[in-house]
C-alpha cells in the first residue's frame, strides 16, 4: 500500500538513518534524515512533517528539549521517541512532553512499523475532528440566522452577546423558527465548543424513560435495569445540553432539572451518590410558560431559573422581508445537493411564496424549495414545482383571515380549506385521484373518503 506521509528521523548514529531510510522508503513514506537536535529544528523553519522519529540521547541538543521545541512550534506534531537508554522516567517524561509513544532500540521493524501507522492514523483522526469542528462551527456560525429585518437584528445582537457567557438562555418561537440552529450557534460560539451538545426531546418519552435518560440508573433501580448506566447530564459534562419543548416536563423531572441548575449535582436513579456536572442548559419552547404557571402546569422557580437571557424568534409571516435571503440560501444548498443549476424564481412563484401565512415557519419554506428543486426541469423555479397546498387561492375568505380572527367556525375553515386544497390537486391531475393522492401524500383510499366527506363534486371541477 502506498504511503504518502513524510517522515523526519532526528538521530546521531548512521547506522539508524540507513536501517530506517530503506525500511521506511520501502513502505512507501518519505524520508527526511538530522543527525542532530539542531539540524532538526532549522529544517522547521521551512518544512513540515507528519511524523518525527526522535531518539532521546544525542550530543548538543538532547532528545526531551527538541521534543519541547518541536511542540512548541506545532503543538500539534506526532512524535515518537526512538532510545536505546529508555527507562520508565525517561519514558513518561517525554510523553508529559507530548510525545505521542516511544519504543526501544534494537526494535523489531515489525513492532516499529505498526506504532508508525497507529500515530499517522492518530494524527489523521485528530486532523478529521479538527476540520469537521470548523465545518460544524460554519454551518452553526452567525452568518447561518440569515435575516435582515429589524425583528433579527435583535436576535443577532442577543445570541453574540449571549453564546461567551456560561449564563442558562431560553429561546421561544414557534415550531420551525430556528430554535435549534440559534441553541447550536450559542454553543458553537462558547468556550463549550469543544465539548458535547447533547438534544432533548423533552415530550417524545415517558417521565421514567426521560428520567433515566437524563439522570443515568444504577443496576437493579428498576426491571431491565442490568447494569448501571450513564444519563445525558453526564455525558454532557463541560458542553451543552439543549432541551427542545421544555414545556412538555413533568413536575417532578421539572424539580430535579432545578436541583441541577441550582446545585449543579443529581443522583442516577436508584443511586445514593452525588454526581457533580458542570453543563449549561439552553432551553426551548414554543408555548406560553407564563401561562402554564399560572395553570400549575410549569414551576415557576425552574422558569426564572431558565428565563436569565430570552431569546425570542419571530414567526416567518412577521419577518417577510427575510424570505428571498432564506430562499437564496436554501435554493443554493438544494442546487448543489441535486447537482442542479438552479437561477431563480419566475415572478409569480415569488407572489405565492410573499402571499402565503407559512404556519410552519422556515422549515416549511425549506421543505418547499427543496421539493422545488428535485421537481423543477428548468433553471427557474415555476408554479408546476410547488405544491397545491401552496397554489391554493389565498384569497378564500376562509385563508384570508389572519390567526387572531374569528369569523369562521374552526372546522368550517378546516373543511374549506381541505376541499381548495383537493379540488386543486385534481385539476392538476386532471381527475386521477391515484395521482391526485400521491401529490398530497395521502393514500388513494384516504382521498376517496375526504372527497366524499367533504361533499366535492369532482365531475364539476373547473
Amino acid at each position: 500500500m502506498t504511503q504518502t506521509a513524510v517522515i523526519h528521523v532526528i538521530d546521531d548514529e548512521p547506522v539508524i538513518h540507513e536501517v530506517l531510510g530503506q525500511l521506511l522508503s520501502a513502505e512507501g513514506y518519505e524520508v527526511e534524515i538530522s543527525a542532530s537536535g539542531e539540524e532538526a529544528l532549522s529544517k522547521l523553519e521551512d518544512k513540515t512533517f507528519d511524523l518525527t522519529l526522535l531518539d532521546l540521547l544525542m550530543p548538543g541538543l538532547d532528545g526531551l528539549t527538541v521534543l519541547r521545541r518541536i511542540r512548541e512550534r506545532d503543538p500539534h506534531s506526532t512524535v515518537i521517541i526512538i532510545t536505546a537508554y529508555a527507562s520508565v522516567e525517561s519514558a513518561l517524561e517525554a510523553m508529559k512532553s507530548g510525545a505521542y509513544d516511544y519504543i526501544q532500540k534494537p526494535f523489531k521493524h515489525e513492532e516499529l512499523l505498526l506504532t508508525i501507522g497507529r500515530a499517522l492514523d492518530h494524527r489523521h483522526l485528530r486532523a478529521e475532528n479538527a476540520r469537521l469542528r470548523e465545518e460544524l462551527r460554519g454551518k452553526f456560525s452567525f452568518t447561518n440566522i440569515i435575516g435582515k429585518s429589524k425583528t433579527m437584528e435583535t436576535v443577532f445582537d442577543l445570541v453574540k452577546t449571549a453564546a461567551p457567557s456560561r449564563t442558562t438562555i431560553l429561546i421561544q418561537g414557534e415550531s420551525g423558527t430556528g430554535k435549534e440552529l440559534v441553541a447550536r450557534s450559542i454553543h458553537q460560539h462558547s468556550d463549550r465548543s469543544q465539548f458535547p451538545f447533547i438534544i432533548v426531546n423533552s415530550g417524545s418519552l415517558p417521565p421514567d424513560l426521560l428520567e433515566s435518560l437524563l439522570f443515568g440508573h444504577v443496576k437493579g433501580a428498576f426491571t431491565g435495569a442490568f447494569s448501571s448506566k450513564m444519563g445525558l447530564f453526564e455525558a454532557a459534562d463541560r458542553g451543552t445540553i439543549f432541551f427542545d419543548e421544555i414545556s412538555a416536563l413533568n413536575l417532578e423531572t421539572q424539580a430535579k432539572m432545578l436541583r441541577v441548575l441550582q446545585e449543579k449535582e443529581f443522583m442516577r436513579l436508584g443511586g445514593t451518590k452525588t454526581i457533580k456536572v458542570d453543563v449549561r442548559i439552553i432551553a426551548a419552547t414554543n408555548v406560553d410558560l407564563e401561562d402554564m404557571i399560572r395553570r400549575k402546569a410549569f414551576r415557576d422557580d425552574l422558569f426564572y431559573r431558565l428565563n436569565v437571557i430570552k431569546i425570542e424568534l419571530p414567526p416567518l409571516r412577521h419577518r417577510k422581508e427575510d424570505i428571498p435571503l432564506l430562499v437564496k440560501h436554501f435554493l443554493e444548498h438544494y442546487s448543489r445537493e441535486n447537482n442542479k443549476v438552479i437561477e431563480g424564481l419566475a415572478d409569480d412563484v415569488w407572489e405565492t411564496l410573499e402571499n402565503y401565512h407559512w404556519p410552519g415557519n422556515i422549515r416549511e419554506l425549506e421543505n418547499l424549495v427543496e421539493r422545488a428543486v428535485v421537481f423543477t426541469k428548468t433553471r427557474i423555479i415555476d408554479r408546476s414545482s410547488l405544491p397545491p397546498f401552496h397554489l391554493a387561492d389565498r384569497s378564500h375568505p376562509a385563508l384570508a383571515a389572519s390567526a387572531g380572527e374569528a369569523s369562521m367556525n374552526f372546522k368550517e375553515q378546516l373543511q374549506a380549506f381541505q376541499r381548495q386544497v383537493i379540488a386543486e390537486a385534481l385539476r392538476r391531475s386532471r381527475g386521477v385521484q391515484k395521482q391526485a393522492a400521491k401529490m398530497l401524500g395521502l393514500k388513494p383510499t384516504t382521498l376517496n373518503e375526504m372527497i366524499k366527506r367533504l361533499g366535492l363534486d369532482i365531475e364539476n371541477l373547473s
